[in-house]
């Protein structure tokens, strides 16, 4: 009797869930209506893209493919799991792995068009605990076919306009003499008519949460096939676009904490940040070696001198930013560190031969290579040990180097063929003297096309450039597959990273209602904190610090630049502070006025050799104080850590690294013993005779 009873039991359970369907979607699925559908793919299917599962699980997105080649993420399918006993699968392609052992097919269907994928569990004995059942090791098994081959078929389909478009990326920074802050139907146009493939944004662009948000939504509307990368320059520090959110201390101050942790943290929390607003692309972080005081363009944008340092906390910031679906650029190859002229306004020489540059400037661009970054920028930078090439200046005529953003032999010979590199290729903005002023437009664009780049930023004279190039690639100057690996590359890396035309995307109230929760949060907000707090530097102490004044002792704090903020910071911890603003030598009044006080706090600011000299107004003013009264002077080094090199007496000296908010309360907190000082110099400080004045790695604590 027990045996017919089961026996009678199958059927019951086939037609239950015969009733009980395990399809997960958005209800019953529907025909693939949309003119132009010719295909529904597993987007993980496509063979560039890899994937793991993580912590049991992964995420999958369908795509719909168009006769014309392109690709959007589909609006309308239906998920399952052959096997739920191995994975389940939810509405979204959210796919759970259960624990056990076996073999499951997702298959995601519109009705019309499906495609399937393998994911198979196996115990894995590497990870077996100590007691139960070992964890499964989680293995997915691609579906093959041309169909998956997306990039090639889309580029086979592309007019020559359209694969140009997706090369060049402008910047919309003003239009008519305004800031633009929305979208208008001028820049629409022209994202249309020039098929762009990007757009960089600037400080100019993005000034609250939710008009940023609206903006990259715009523009990402704006394109008609692919997604836009949208860039920006959100390093941190003295290099920072969005006017909201968090104010990271910069890279400098990260090579004063010696810490690869918030370097990730530090990557991490601004790659959540653009990632909510929906800029996808960060021209970020700068992998310059800083091995010249004199650099006035690098500085305190670089991690330090040491290629080491550089390129262990340069690769943790990679990682932490790429880690959140954004895009990172290590910048600006070869070099950028070691010059004394800023390419904004002429064309620097490194002067080095190839092996000192594998050894100091390559190495953390190696590094960064070798652990998968997505983009390099180039500098405006001539290497003739590299690159000899001799060209005519348009601006006078004269023989110049050929900078490295223009030369074949730097991109393609030393970064693609001998370091191994095959990501993106950017150049740095086209719209800089260092090029400007020696290249016409349009001339400059053809030589780093032919050079081996992939993205032309800034270009000068988006029309006059997109016709020169279309010309050239008629003509035959530039080759139709120099054209189409570029754009291979570019597909590639918007199909990786999710940067996809959506066929039903997230309403953008929504999208403002997330980034105001992600922008600024309490816990980013307390990585850069740390960051400061690890960073500020004590560089020396003649026994006046921490500072512990009784209630009636006055603190003033001298200076100009950022004076004001540091003087801010001052008070909040001792309320009988006051505030000389000066940037040149004081008067008797003052000088009475700082005899009297229990201390002095001047805080400078420098960025060029100039106004680091003692002979410059600010450093004649901190030395008279120190000169001429017997209050203990204590120096603030705001931006540079050199600075005391024009006033080695003071009493006392501290590197901040930064003119962010949380670096001045950083450096209010160690003035009065509330944190202990842990940074140390990333850089040496040299002596006024050519010797060392503080070296690498020197640091002061209480």
């Amino acid at each position: 009797m027990t045996k017919i009873r089961k026996v009678l039991l199958l059927p019951f359970l086939i037609a239950v869930l015969i009733a009980t369907p395990i399809l997960t979607g958005a209800g019953t699925a529907s025909a693939a209506e949309a003119p132009g559908v010719k295909d529904l793919v597993i987007l993980q299917n496509v063979p560039e893209i890899d994937l793991e599962a993580e912590n049991g699980e992964l995420q999958l997105t369908a795509l719909h493919v168009y006769e014309d080649g392109h690709f959007k993420k589909s609006a309308d399918q239906t998920w399952s799991s052959s096997n739920q006993t191995v994975a389940v699968v939810d509405a979204a392609g959210k796919v759970t792995v259960t624990g056990k052992p076996g073999k499951t097919w997702v298959e995601v269907t519109d009705g019309t068009y499906s495609d399937r994928i393998a994911i198979q569990t196996k115990p894995d004995p590497d990870a077996r605990e100590s007691k139960g059942k070992p964890p499964v090791k989680v293995t997915v098994v691609k579906e093959t076919g041309d169909r998956y081959n997306l990039v090639d078929n889309a580029i086979g389909q592309m007019t020559m306009e359209e694969k140009v478009g997706q090369m060049l990326m402008p910047d919309f920074r003003n239009w008519k003499g305004k800031n633009v802050t929305e979208m208008l139907p001028e820049i629409e146009r022209l994202v249309k008519d020039y098929h762009l493939g990007g757009v960089i944004l600037f400080r100019e662009n993005v000034v609250t949460t939710e008009q940023t948000t609206r903006l990259a939504d715009a523009y990402q509307a704006a394109s008609e096939k692919y997604g836009m990368f949208l860039t920006i320059d959100q390093e941190g520090g003295i290099v920072t676009r969005l006017q909201s959110g968090t104010d990271m201390p910069g890279n400098m101050a990260l090579g004063a904490t010696g810490s690869e942790d918030l370097a990730y943290d530090t990557g991490r929390v601004i790659g959540e940040e653009l990632a909510s607003l929906g800029i996808n692309f960060n021209l970020a972080p700068v992998l310059d070696v800083n091995n010249n005081p004199d650099n006035p363009v690098i500085g305190v944008r670089s991690f330090g001198e040491d290629p080491e340092l550089v390129a262990s906390l340069g690769t943790a910031y990679v990682q932490g930013l790429q880690d959140t679906g954004t895009a990172a650029t290590a910048k600006h190859f070869p070099g950028h560190g070691d010059t004394a002229v800023d390419s904004h306004l002429g064309l620097p020489e490194v002067p080095y031969d190839k092996e000192r540059l594998m050894e100091v400037e390559l190495y953390p661009f190696q590094q960064a290579m070798n652990h998968g970054i997505d983009a390099i920028m180039t500098a405006h930078v001539t290497f003739p040990k590299i690159d000899d090439t001799k060209v005519i200046s348009k601006k006078d005529g004269t023989e110049i180097h050929l900078p490295a953003t223009l030369s074949h032999k730097v991109l393609t010979g030393l970064m693609r063929e001998e370091m191994g590199y095959d990501g993106l290729i950017f150049t740095d903005a086209l719209n800089m003297q260092a090029i400007a002023d020696h290249f016409g437009p349009v001339d400059a664009v053809i030589k780093a096309i032919q050079a081996g780049t992939d993205i032309v930023l800034m270009p000068v004279g988006l029309e006059t450039v997109a016709n020169g190039v279309y010309d050239a690639v008629r003509s035959g100057e530039i080759s139709e597959e120099r054209i189409e690996a570029s754009v291979e590359r570019i597909l590639k890396l918007k199909l990786e990273r999710g940067i996809l035309k959506e066929e039903n995307p997230q309403p953008v109230e929504e999208k403002i209602a997330n980034a105001l929760e992600v922008v600024g949060s309490d816990e980013h907000k307390a990585v850069e904190r740390a960051v400061a707090e690890r960073s500020v530097t004590l560089v020396k102490n003649e026994d006046v610090l921490p500072l512990a004044p009784n209630t009636d002792d006055q603190i003033i704090v001298v200076g100009n630049t950022y004076i004001d903020d540091l003087y801010n910071a001052v008070k909040a911890k001792h309320a009988n502070t006051v505030l000389i603003k000066a940037s040149a030598p004081l008067t008797e009044a003052q000088l009475a006025q700082v005899r009297d006080a229990k201390a002095v706090i001047a805080g400078t600011v420098t960025s060029t050799v100039s106004q680091r000299s003692a002979t410059s107004p600010q450093m004649r003013m901190v030395n008279q104080l120190i000169t001429e009264t017997e209050t203990p002077v204590i120096g603030v080094g705001i931006r540079n850590p050199y600075d005391i090199m024009a006033y080695p007496n003071t009493d006392a000296y501290l590197a901040q690294y930064s003119f962010r908010t949380a670096s001045f309360k950083a450096t209010a907190s160690i003035l009065f013993g509330e944190v202990a000082p842990t940074g140390t110099l990333p850089i040496t400080i040299p002596g006024a005779d050519g010797g060392v004045l503080y070296g690498f790695g020197h640091g002061l604590t209480y």
